[in-house]
C-alpha cells in the first residue's frame, strides 16, 4: 500500500474507519536534506515522547491519538512498525503553525537583533541571545506545501484562519507549552520554543502530529544553558555540527554520515526520552533489548 503521503520523516497510511497510521521513519533532514543514513530508533523515540505528551495534556485539548498498540495497526504492507507507529483520528487541519516562545532564539533572535521586535511586536531592549521572555509568545507561522515556513504576526494569522479560531489556537498553544515547559524543567530540561499542529476533529479543536519532541522544539540543558549563546540542544545537533565541518554546500546529494555522530545522535534522542518521562527506552515496543 502507498501512504497518502510521505515527508522527510514521517509516512502516513490511510487506516479505515476515519483513521490514519503515523509511521515515523528513522530519517534524519538537516538543511531541509535528507541524510543518506538514517538515526536508529529516532523514529521511535519521536513516537514515544509524542505518546507521553498526548498522555499528559488532555485535560487542555483532546488530541488525535487512538493507539500505539502494533495490534491495531492496519496491515500496510511495512515491516517494523511496532514502537515508530500510530493510528490517529483524521483531522482537518489549521494552515497555520501553532509556534510558542519561551526564549529569544533562532528566527526570533535574528528578527530581534534587527529591528528590536519578534514577529513585528517590539521586546525590552537588552536581551541576549537565548534570554528567557516575560512570557510565553504565541508566534504563527505559515504552513508552506514547498519551501519554508514564513513568520507571521497573529493579525496575518486572523487573516487566514479567523480571529476567534486564531484566538483559540494562542489560548491553547500557550497552556501546552506551559505544562510542557514546566514538566520537562523539572527533569533539567528547558524547553525553549516548541510548534504545535492544530487541527479540527469532531467539531473540536484538537492536539495532532508530533507533541513536544526534539525535532518540534529547542530542548536546552539547563546545566549547560548560558544566555548570550546558543546552548547545545538535544537533537540532531551532533548532525548539524558536522554538516557544518565537512564545508557541504547543503545541497543534495548530502554526504555520508560517520558511525559516530550517528551514535552521538542516537544516544541524545533517547536521553531527551528518558529524562522527560523517566521511563527506559528499551522498555518501548520494537527497541532491541
Amino acid at each position: 500500500m502507498k501512504p497518502l503521503y510521505s515527508g522527510k520523516v514521517r509516512d502516513v497510511y490511510d487506516a479505515g474507519d476515519d483513521r490514519l497510521l503515523f509511521v515515523a521513519s528513522d530519517r534524519i533532514s538537516v538543511f531541509d536534506v535528507v541524510l543518506p543514513e538514517p538515526i536508529p530508533d529516532k523514529g521511535r523515540v519521536l513516537t514515544a515522547i509524542s505518546a507521553f505528551w498526548f498522555e499528559n495534556t488532555t485535560d487542555i485539548l483532546p488530541n488525535h491519538m487512538v493507539s500505539v498498540d502494533a495490534a491495531d495497526f492496519p496491515d500496510v504492507g511495512v515491516d517494523d512498525l511496532a514502537g515508530r507507529s500510530m493510528v490517529v483520528r483524521r483531522a482537518e487541519m489549521l494552515k497555520i503553525e501553532c509556534i510558542v516562545r519561551g526564549y529569544l532564539s533562532g528566527s526570533a533572535w535574528k528578527e530581534y537583533k534587527a529591528s528590536g521586535t519578534m514577529h513585528g511586536v517590539p521586546l525590552p531592549k537588552g536581551m541576549q541571545e537565548s534570554d528567557q521572555l516575560p512570557e510565553p509568545v504565541f508566534t504563527p507561522s505559515t504552513k508552506a506545501d514547498t519551501g519554508h515556513d514564513e513568520n507571521i504576526t497573529v493579525d496575518q494569522a486572523a487573516d487566514i484562519v479567523g480571529a476567534d479560531v486564531v484566538k483559540q489556537a494562542a489560548e491553547a498553544s500557550i497552556a501546552l507549552y506551559r505544562r510542557g515547559a514546566e514538566m520537562a524543567l523539572e527533569k533539567g530540561i528547558i524547553i525553549a520554543d516548541t510548534k504545535f499542529e492544530l487541527g479540527w476533529i469532531d467539531g473540536e479543536l484538537a492536539l495532532c502530529d508530533e507533541v513536544l519532541t526534539p525535532d518540534s522544539s529547542r530542548f536546552w540543558d539547563t546545566k549547560t544553558y548560558k544566555p548570550g549563546a546558543t546552548p547545545p540542544s538535544f537533537d540532531k545537533q551532533p548532525v548539524r555540527d558536522w554538516a557544518e565541518s565537512t564545508g557541504w554546500n547543503k545541497q543534495p546529494p548530502a554526504p555520508s554520515l560517520p558511525a559516530e555522530v550517528i551514535d552521538a545522535s542516537r544516544k541524545r534522542y533517547v536521553e531527551a526520552y528518558e529524562r522527560l518521562t523517566g521511563r527506559s527506552f528499551s522498555d518501548w515496543p520494537g527497541v532491541s533489548k
